[in-house]
């Protein structure tokens, strides 16, 4: 069964890095999220790519510290809760629907839990 889930788990992974490349070039798009999901595919798939991206020069300490520690730094942190808040913002003065805001609210609602994550 493990054989058979093989594929799956390299497609998932590779999907991942995907997402996380194009995250670089999209402000909106978080890219060490999508490269924390492609490690834990790789894991499970193609150890040698997990590694690599645990190697990265950029992308590397973070994904260790994550792994590690469940640690977020203070910098990842600010720059989340900035992207969030502006996305917050800019829908609500976008939208102006009340059931568009609420899940953009929900969603905003996760920066709590960002902010008590160990740094």
């Amino acid at each position: 069964m493990k054989r058979l889930a093989r594929p799956f788990w390299l497609g998932g992974g590779l999907l991942a890095v995907g997402l996380g490349i194009l995250g670089v070039a999209l402000p909106l798009l978080p890219t060490v999220p999508f490269f924390l999901l492609a490690t834990v595919c790789f894991a499970r798939s193609n150890p040698a790519w997990e590694r690599r991206l645990l190697d990265h020069p950029r992308y590397g300490p973070p994904l260790r510290q994550w792994r590690e520690r469940r640690a977020i730094s203070r910098k990842a942190k600010l720059a989340a809760l900035t992207a969030m808040g502006a996305t917050i913002a800019l829908s609500a003065a976008l939208a102006g629907w009340p059931w568009v805001l609420a899940p953009v609210l929900a969603c905003g609602a996760s920066g709590a839990w960002i902010w008590t994550r160990p740094e």
